[in-house]
Order: C-alpha cells, then structure tokens, then sequence
C-alpha cells in the first residue's frame, strides 16, 4: 500500500508543478498522469478490485480538481498578464492623458481597439459605433482606468 501511496502522491505533486511552475505540457505533467495511472495498476495487482476500485476513485477525484486548478490558473494569467488586449487594464499616467485629447486610431475599434496620442499607444473603447484605424478620435470619458473616445467630426 505504501508504493501505490507514493506513486499518488508523486503524481500530484508532479502535477501541481506543472499547473502552477510551467505553462503549459511539459515532462511533469506527463510524468504525474503516469504516475497516477501506475498507482491505479499497482493497486489492481496488489490488493485486488475493491481497493484498486477506491484507489481509482480517488485518483479521479484528484485529476478532476487538479484540472479545475489549472483552469483557474490559466484564467487568472491570461485576466492579469500584462499584455494589452489580454484582460489587462488600461494602466495610464492621468497627466499625460486628458478627456479633450485627440488620437489617431492605430487598430479598428469596434468597439475597443489601440489609439495613439502623442506617439504613446492606448487602449481605448468608442463611444459611437465602430472606428476605423487611421481615424482622428477624440478622448470623451476616462472612467474606471477605461477611456472612451469619439471620431472627430468635420463638420462645424
């Protein structure tokens, strides 16, 4: 009992490396399912189906909250990876960016998109409909590290 004990347990731990010390399938992921399938064969061949059958179980039970770990995990570097348009927010200098600004969309913005003021790029949100890149945009509204602009108008 003892091996198949150390076997679930070095697959577990090899696993929680993998979900939270390296992106994605690596060698320890691998090595952990193996491990917990080896486990489950140790038991069948050591102490028969009611156990092996618990054993089971409850490696099961593991790799399901293990996978609801890495999802979580996964979810929560993609919401605060700093990348912009990856769930981060607008982190922004509030004196080097004012409501009254004007811009040059750099992507279409339908409805957010990259706007460039004064040669630094933002993301932005329009206000009125979709924006095509390359048009003059005005900054209307800075809420909630979110800033929203409009199309310049030609018209006066």
């Amino acid at each position: 009992m003892v091996f198949v004990t150390l076997l679930t347990a070095a697959g577990v731990l090899l696993l929680l490396a993998e979900i939270f010390l390296v992106s994605g399938w690596s060698v320890a992921g691998i090595f952990g399912v193996i491990s917990l399938v080896l486990s489950c064969f140790c038991a069948f061949s050591e102490f028969g189906t009611a156990s092996a059958t618990i054993v089971s179980v409850v490696n099961v039970v593991l790799l399901v909250l293990l996978t609801v770990a890495a999802v979580m995990v996964k979810i929560r570097r993609k919401l605060s990876s700093g990348a912009p348009g990856r769930g981060s927010k607008n982190f922004f200098d509030e004196t080097a960016l004012q409501v009254g600004d004007f811009g040059k969309a750099v992507t279409a913005l339908s409805p957010g998109g990259r706007v460039s003021v004064r040669n630094v790029e933002y993301e932005m949100i329009s206000l009125e409909g979709d924006i095509q890149s390359g048009t003059e945009v005005q900054v209307v509204l800075m809420e909630d590290g979110k800033v929203y602009v409009k199309p310049v108008s030609d018209e006066f």
